[in-house]
């Protein structure tokens, strides 16, 4: 497996570079924070592990999936916030929970690690049962749950994001050899739900990631997906800067514009791509970690930080556009089952899944 390297935009050394600010913030438990000495969540953490494994970080990689095989709760989640291995914010959000199942997948495919996904299969269907059990009649899931139980809103990019977690979580049943019915009837009714029924999420549409999102997932696809990302460009687009994260906002994002770059590179807009990638190297440092942020309007850096989720982004992006490791295809959705149409299946929208052994409690108390 040789490393991304994008003529023009990055080298081997940069991605490697890049690769080592993120491993160096890890903690010895594991946890990758959104920066040294800063906090964590699983959603991003999952993605710097990703980043990892196309960076030939192995062990690296294995220790972040480690510390989600422990700390993962009884009824499948996460906290939404971890601190020096406290616990900061008990709530759980859905697609934290899901994404575990693309870094799974993800770290299989690269790696081909003996007895990975025989390991992490309890994690995953854990998790994926948890997001089932927060899918609502029309297809959406809810975005989080706490002690109250599972919130009334569903957001369109978090469901996107589960789009991908379930098909991913199918393709590691396949491997297995295990058939899970409730996991294909909700992607096909989330993929849905998310091509055809925005009345269905709250209205986020001033960000720019509920305009990508639905391609990035793989919900949408094809002219479809082509229309989507050209309709959004006026609003987000911001010449050799890349994408604001809000369309009424001065702030350009790294890795909002690396996602675009993937969504791009999905749909073959493989030159747009690139451009996207290119664009947000301004956030660059000589060490080969990335700011996050830029607010164009007066020249400044925000937030203050240097993310590791922004370097991931960046190696995930460039990995993607030079196929160069055998996890490239993971935002293409190559080998990721589609799931049910629902249309397909009578009373749908009745499916008891707690009746297909659910065992979900929700209660984030951990």
């Amino acid at each position: 497996m040789s490393l991304p390297e994008v003529p023009g935009v990055l080298g081997a050394r940069d991605v490697m570079a890049t690769a080592h600010a993120i491993a160096d913030a890890q903690e010895a438990d594991g946890a990758i924070p959104w920066f040294a000495g800063g906090h964590t969540d699983p959603w991003d953490h999952v993605e710097c592990a990703m980043a990892l494994d196309v960076a030939g970080e192995h062990a690296a990689a294995l220790r972040a999936y480690e510390w989600l095989h422990r700390r993962q709760r009884a009824d499948g989640s996460w906290a939404a916030k971890y601190e020096k291995g406290r616990i900061v914010e008990p709530h759980t959000e859905s697609n934290f929970c899901g994404y575990v199942a693309v870094g799974t997948w993800h770290h299989h495919v690269v790696t081909r690690r003996a007895g990975f996904l025989e390991h992490m299969w309890p994690t995953v269907q854990r998790a994926l049962d948890l997001v089932v059990w927060l899918q609502q009649p029309g297809g959406a899931i809810a975005w989080g749950c706490g002690t109250g139980g599972p919130t009334e809103d569903a957001l369109l990019t978090s469901s996107s994001s589960l789009y991908q977690s379930l098909r991913a979580g199918l393709a590691i049943a396949a491997e297995l050899g295990i058939d899970m019915p409730d996991w294909e009837l909700a992607a096909g009714r989330l993929g849905h739900a998310v091509r055809r029924h925005p009345e269905r999420f709250r209205d986020k549409s001033r960000f720019s990631m509920d305009w990508y999102y639905p391609v990035l997932g793989g919900a949408v696809r094809g002219d479809a997906a082509r229309r989507r990302l050209a309709a959004g460009r006026a609003d987000f687009w911001v010449d050799g800067l890349g994408i604001r994260c809000v369309s009424d906002r001065p702030w350009v994002t790294g890795a909002e514009t690396c996602e675009y770059a993937l969504a791009l590179d999905a749909v073959g807009e493989a030159a747009a791509a690139v451009e996207a990638l290119a664009s947000m190297q301004h956030l660059r440092e000589s060490d080969g970690s990335y700011w996050t942020g830029l607010v164009f309007s007066d020249g400044k850096r925000w937030p203050v930080e240097r993310s590791t989720w922004t370097g991931a982004a960046v190696i995930l992006a460039a990995d993607a556009l030079c196929r160069a490791s055998p996890g490239a295809a993971t935002f293409r959705g190559e080998g990721l089952p589609l799931g049910v149409d629902p249309s397909s299946v009578v009373c749908a929208g009745e499916v008891d899944v707690a009746a297909a052994g659910s065992a979900v409690l929700c209660h984030a108390t951990k």
